[in-house]
């Protein structure tokens, strides 16, 4: 798949996801086989680009080509001042966000919300577009509701406007994460428009990944939940679709391992105290549906120290090993009903 000048070794992308595509999970998402990953978004509003959260999303120090930085915003000569910010803070390729849900965002006419006003839409992506001179993508919902579906139109114009990519979260901003994701509604407008097209929404598994390619046509696609604790999805993605078999199930060591390393990167990212809480959400995911997780997740959410938040986590791990070395992640109902 080709973005710009950049020729991504895969087709497989991690979705923007606020407070979890920090520098260090995007790192090991890459290590894992993503051939992508898009940042959390930064807001399109200057007075918070000092702030300490905002420079911690645009730090991309030693970051694996090529650095994706989504921005949000509803005004477009801020949108464009965004992206000239966070091109000189390193990032190589520009996304813009009409896709986020949430309502923090789109009471302020940004995310979703946009896809109410095409007009503003075009104005935004033109220029976004113009004021940059690398690739910019586009992130977007099917529409603002189930009677007001225009991902097709909003398609066209990004494609007018310069656009290198577009994805795709197959619902609704109004359906939010419930229901099924709106396959059809992707492959209409693959068959629209000449760039590229990331398919999002339920992708949990090699076998749905395979089945929504062929039922989008999409180029490729974009995982989000589902990868949250289970990283090791992309190469499991990615060896389904070269040989139609999927890879045995990551053991017991190797989990606890790219855990322990995932932790460190943590710390050192945020410092110790910071670090240890946002590690919780993350040693939460890894160890959903497991024997005895919420005992220790509720256990382990009570430690004040890094170092008791190592011990806990290697405790949890050789326990598992004892009674089911194999840990096999097939058989966690838990990802079932994941949304991505």
């Amino acid at each position: 798949m080709q973005i710009g000048p950049y020729r991504l070794k895969n087709a497989l992308v991690v979705a923007p996801m606020a407070g979890v595509t920090d520098r260090p999970f995007r790192q090991l998402c890459k290590r894992m086989g993503a051939g992508l990953a898009v940042s959390e978004m930064v807001s399109s509003n200057s007075l918070l680009w000092g702030s300490e959260k905002t420079r911690r999303r645009a730090n991309h120090e030693g970051e694996v080509e090529p650095r994706t930085v989504q921005i949000a915003g509803a005004d477009p000569r801020m949108m464009a001042e965004a992206a000239r910010y966070n091109v000189d803070q390193g990032a190589q390729i520009i996304d813009i966000n009409m896709g986020c849900p949430a309502k923090k965002v789109c009471n302020v006419m940004a995310g979703s919300a946009l896809l109410q006003d095409e007009p503003l839409v075009s104005r935004i992506l033109e220029a976004v577009v113009a004021a940059v001179s690398v690739p910019v993508t586009l992130k977007i919902r099917t529409g603002w509701d189930r009677e007001h579906r225009n991902a097709l139109s909003v398609a066209r114009l990004a494609q007018n406007a310069g656009i290198q990519s577009l994805a795709i979260h197959g619902r609704t901003r109004a359906c939010g994460y419930s229901g099924d994701a709106e396959y059809d509604t992707i492959r209409a407008v693959k068959s629209a428009v000449t760039i590229p097209v990331l398919a999002n929404g339920d992708i949990t598994s090699p076998q749905k990944a395979q089945a929504v390619l062929r039922q989008t046509g999409a180029d490729g696609v974009m995982i989000g939940r589902a990868a949250q604790g289970r990283p090791w999805i992309f190469r499991e993605i990615q060896h389904y679709l070269d040989t139609g078999t999927l890879l045995p199930p990551p053991g017991v060591l190797e989990i606890h391992q790219v855990l322990l390393m995932h932790l460190e990167d943590l710390y050192h990212f945020y410092g110790t105290e910071l670090g240890m809480r946002v590690a919780r959400k993350h040693i939460s995911w890894y160890t959903r549906g497991l024997a005895n997780s919420a005992h220790f997740r509720h256990t382990m959410n009570r430690l004040q120290s890094v170092e008791a938040q190592r011990q806990a986590v290697t405790a949890f791990f050789e326990g598992q090993a004892i009674h089911n070395p194999t840990l096999c992640y097939e058989e966690n109902t838990a990802l079932k009903d994941l949304a991505a």
